[in-house]
């Protein structure tokens, strides 16, 4: 398998890497603590780490929902934290005219589930010349991925990361298979899993998705005991006053914990 080299570590490799951030950019405050709380606990237990917040969510559920702060302000601030803690970023685009715009910051782009057969999208991001995480459609199978690798490949870029994030299960809801992660890591690369989109219920508060945070440790450490080379979380200090997927993010002061047991899992598994 690939290890995809990120600044001085590599994903894939021997040490965990996660991906974790708050949903959206609410505020520079919000991810100015959020930042510095999981550079400190990242740091502790000596786990890769890469900030993840998005300028814009473009699938909200309603047209009323908040978005974000757009991408010129969004890329701004996170351009800021990226400069203040000397971390890297992983950042969604929704347009391929977004993919260059985005790259001036990011280190990760990120294709959204939603998006993830977007050949345009796909070509884009492989253009940029960054690392490209594809997370698998809540509609696909983890086979047919291979078809999206082969997008970015011959686009010249073959810096990818594959990230499950829970498969539909009829309406409203999400199921994880874990046999996912070792059938996507036969197409070459690192697999990440998702595991606070995995709890997520679409659509299920109406104009906005539901979810249970409850059972991200679960389907975390289940992750991990899988064989999952990294993972990703959304971490907010107050999730219940989120202003995006509230339900399914954990909060930054339950974080040091569950990092330290799923990297428990991880390296038992390595060994």
């Amino acid at each position: 398998m690939e290890k995809i080299r990120l600044k001085n570590f590599e994903i894939g490799g021997d040490k965990l890497t996660i991906f974790a951030g708050p949903c959206v950019a609410e505020s520079f405050d919000i991810l100015d603590e959020t930042a510095k709380g999981l550079k400190e606990i990242t740091q502790k237990l000596g786990i890769n780490f890469i900030f993840k917040s998005s300028y814009d969510k473009a699938n909200r559920s309603s047209i009323n929902s908040y978005r974000g702060p757009g991408i010129e302000k969004g890329l701004e601030m996170l351009y800021d934290i990226k400069s203040k803690y000397n971390i890297p970023i992983v950042t969604d685009i929704h347009t391929p005219e977004q993919a260059m715009i985005a790259s001036a910051v990011a280190d990760v782009i990120q294709i959204p589930a939603f998006l993830c057969r977007q050949t345009d999208l796909l070509v884009a991001a492989a253009k940029t010349g960054k690392i490209v995480n594809i997370k698998k459609g809540q509609f696909l199978a983890p086979e047919q991925m291979g078809h999206l690798v082969k997008k970015v490949e011959e686009s010249g870029n073959k810096s990818i990361l594959l990230t499950d994030r829970g498969t539909s299960f009829g309406y409203n809801n999400l199921v994880v298979d874990f046999r996912s992660i070792p059938i996507m890591q036969e197409f070459g690369y690192p697999v990440v899993f998702d595991a606070t989109h995995s709890v997520q219920l679409p659509g299920a508060n109406g104009s906005s998705s539901g979810g249970d945070r409850r059972f991200v440790p679960t389907l975390a450490k289940a992750a991990m005991a899988a064989g999952a080379n990294a993972l990703f979380f959304e971490i907010h200090p107050n999730p219940d006053k989120a202003l995006c997927d509230g339900p399914n993010m954990i909060a930054l002061r339950d974080t040091e914990k569950l990092f330290r047991l799923c990297k428990e899992i991880f390296e038992i598994v390595k060994k």
